[in-house]
């Protein structure tokens, strides 16, 4: 079982290729891989062998340290003051050194228009004088204060031979810093790179404050599901209501809520009634009505009405918890797709480093020979820097995890659920849905539909004879008319001599007459001559006709069926208009099937299927070349659910269904299927724009940097547009990413 830990002192992808490459050498570590874009680490290891601390211990050195807690408890609300804590003082460092860069970059205009114009004023000798001593001084602080995180990834590269982002800026400003430093102790007629150094980290700081703020933004949705978390909950006490945090209600607790009150825990109604706002849970925005027994999901708000419940789910048992934790993993897990962007970043930052010095002999050995040496040397150290400075993988490492963050967040806000990012890439190539019937198209839950009466009795007496017989009935069909007749208030009789007949239904003498009700095949045993024509079509649309009979005559009949969810037949149009192919796979009868399936549209029917045959059933599609997602919510669509290439679960369905499912769909609602499958497109097409804008920068921004277009066109980019063009390839990736949250499924 994998643990993620949070991880302190990531700047790059190249840390994590770093941290996993380390890592992987440690005896007893399985398996391990580290996010960049979640700053996290999930690995798998033998406790026996190793231990956090160990693990932790042994990337110190490099810079990084692993956040050591309880893995269950890292969604805590500490985490998120701690990122924001690091924001604020990064936002300080900004503060301090933006004006330092902006002084700076006057001074360049000026001395570049002086050089474009000699008619324009030139610096006056005695303020030349003074920023003769004031730049070096700038440049130390700059550099040793504020830079100090580069210089650290410098003395790490000299002594353990790891280089990351941070070496690339170090060695860069240090190199142009020393370089200055030693014409001015010696007096060379040459041009200083203090203002360099300057904005070079000025900017990047400025880069690295920008890209934090816009990665916090991409986490929202855990925070927003945070935030759904009560503090406290009223606990009834030998009749009176108490206040306690939420850590101290235990299972089985009876809980008071009142208007307006979120609720704490999941729980069960006993007493009262409601509506309730779980829109933040499923994405639906109409309040739902709750009354007795119904369930109770913590985290969700009361609007009107009182009530008391019984806590059936505390602590990391609430679906409020479930659903964090599984937003958590798939936020933290990586798609396929980042596999490329991990190869190239784990080798970037050295190839980067052959190239700067490669590029600083080729200026000093060619170039020399077309210029003065110390022109040479200039231009050399110029495109030195600039490669270093703009060559940073960061947009690289970016590109893939900011999309899958804000995507998982954006489906979980919608009611949509996936477990890990590969998912994506599955989703966009299914061609095939194969759902169950019961609890997916239908509602689950039998209820009354039809009723017509035979005799010269008003309806309410046949309903109070078919009430008084049902309620002494165990059958579940039982329920759905003493549920439906209960609604209307109907008083039931005292039955005497009740009997139940198996599989076939009751009897029992009420005001003195013998009354059955049961299966048209059991009143047709005793009343021969009742034509079954008489039901209609109930049987060809898949309903369960039940008959109330004295001994003579058919007084009364009703159907039950399980009622086909509202939201159903647009769900299977909206599937039909994405170009894929719907099947119905159920146990259930066959002409009830066929009639359910007929009036949503559905293509193809299988029905009377075992439950171990619906696993075979998606493995012959698969071996027909069809990429299967199956929809289901009972324990008989587990195997089935594990086969598909996408298993997608009801949330009102079986734990085991939903562990089966790599997809939990909330309250059940079938057409966040196709909500679903456009969030892949979505968030798959955004990182491939981030990956192609992240390949095409780095492509032309090394040449450029390295002076390669300077011979043909005389470009020569200037290292502060380097570390410019680099904040802004990591804020870009990150904004384009966030697009995803404004877009609509």
């Amino acid at each position: 079982m994998p643990n993620t830990y949070k991880i302190r002192g990531m700047h790059c992808a190249s840390c994590a290729a770093i941290i996993e490459k380390t890592l992987s050498k440690v005896e007893g570590v399985e398996k391990v891989q580290a996010n960049y874009g979640t700053e996290s680490l999930k690995i798998e290891f033998d406790s026996k062998k190793t231990s956090p601390e160990a693990l932790s211990n042994k990337i110190k050195p490099l810079g990084y340290t692993l956040k050591i807690e309880d893995p269950k408890n890292s969604h805590a609300h500490h985490e998120k003051e701690t990122e924001t804590q690091e924001l604020l003082a990064l936002r300080t460092k900004v503060w301090i050194v933006m004006p330092l860069v902006i002084f700076s970059i006057a001074m360049m205009v000026w001395e570049g228009l002086l050089a474009a114009y000699p008619s324009f004023p030139a610096v006056p000798e005695s303020a030349d004088l003074i920023l003769e001593k004031i730049f070096p001084l700038l440049a130390t602080y700059v550099l040793f204060v504020i830079g100090s995180p580069y210089l650290k990834g410098v003395l790490r590269f000299l002594r353990y031979g790891k280089a990351n982002m941070d070496t690339l800026v170090g060695l860069g400003t240090l190199t142009a810093y020393l370089y200055s430093l030693s014409i001015s102790l010696f007096e060379w007629n040459q041009g200083t790179y203090y203002d360099i150094t300057i904005v070079v980290i000025g900017l990047i700081t400025l880069g690295k404050y920008l890209e934090m703020r816009a990665k916090l933004k991409t986490g929202d949705a855990i925070q927003k599901l945070l935030a759904l978390q009560a503090k406290t909950a009223l606990i009834l006490q030998n009749g009176k209501e108490i206040e306690v945090p939420i850590e101290n209600v235990k299972y089985g607790d009876i809980l008071v809520i009142k208007p307006g009150a979120k609720i704490p825990v999941d729980g069960e109604i006993l007493e009262g009634k409601s509506s309730i706002d779980e829109s933040m849970m499923s994405g639906e925005p109409l309040p739902v009505q709750k009354i007795i027994g119904d369930k109770v999901l913590a985290g969700t708000l009361n609007k009107q009405g009182a009530f008391t419940f019984k806590a059936t789910g505390v602590g990391e048992e609430t679906l409020l918890a479930h659903i964090i934790k599984m937003v958590e993993d798939a936020q933290n897990s990586k798609a396929p797709i980042q596999k490329l962007a991990d190869q190239i970043s784990a080798v970037f930052v050295p190839i980067v480093l052959g190239i700067a010095f490669l590029t600083l002999g080729l200026w000093l050995l060619i170039g020399s020979r077309y210029m003065p040496f110390n022109e040479a040397l200039s231009y050399g150290l110029t495109c030195f820097v600039g490669v270093l400075v703009i060559a940073c993988p960061c947009a690289l490492g970016l590109a893939t995890p900011t999309a899958i963050i804000v995507g998982v967040g954006k489906g979980a806000t919608q009611g949509i659920l996936i477990k890990n990012a590969s998912l994506f890439e599955k989703l966009k190539k299914v061609n095939v849905v194969v759902t169950d019937k019961t609890g997916t198209l239908t509602l689950g839950k039998p209820k009354l539909i039809d009723f017509k009466n035979f005799s010269t009795l008003p309806s309410n007496d046949i309903f109070s004879i078919l009430e008084s017989l049902e309620k002494r009935s165990e059958h579940p069909l039982a329920f759905a008319i003493i549920e439906a007749l209960t609604e209307k208030g109907i008083p039931y009789k005292i039955v005497e001599n009740f009997e139940a007949i198996e599989g076939k239904g009751v009897k029992g003498t009420i005001d003195g007459i013998e009354y059955f009700a049961g299966s048209l095949n059991f009143i047709k045993s005793f009343i021969p001559s009742f034509n079954a024509n008489e039901l209609g079509d109930w049987m060809e649309q898949g309903k369960t006709p039940i008959l109330l009979a004295s001994k003579n005559e058919v007084l009364a009949a009703l159907s039950v069926g399980d009622p086909i969810k509202p939201e159903a037949k647009k769900a299977v149009e909206k599937l039909h208009s994405l170009g894929l192919e719907v099947i119905m796979l159920t146990g259930d009868h066959k002409l009830t099937a066929q009639a359910i399936a007929k009036e949503l549209g559905i293509d193809h029917v299988f029905a009377e299927v075992l439950p171990q045959d619906k696993r075979d059933k998606i493995i012959e599609l698969q071996t027909q070349g069809k990429i299967v997602a199956m929809a289901g919510d009972g324990i008989n669509d587990a195997p089935a659910l594990a086969q598909a290439d996408v298993g997608i679960a009801m949330g009102t369905g079986t734990d085991v269904a939903i562990e089966s499912a790599d997809i939990t769909l909330l309250h059940g609602d079938i057409s966040k299927i196709a909500q679903a499958l456009k969030l892949s497109k979505m968030t798959l097409r955004t990182i491939k724009e981030n990956l192609f804008w992240a390949f095409i920068y780095n492509l032309i921004g090394i040449p450029l940097a390295a002076g390669l277009f300077y011979p043909f066109f005389g470009i020569l980019l200037n290292p502060v547009f380097a570390g410019l063009a680099m904040g802004f390839s990591s804020v870009s990736v990150i904004t384009n990413s966030l697009r995803l949250r404004v877009k609509s499924l």
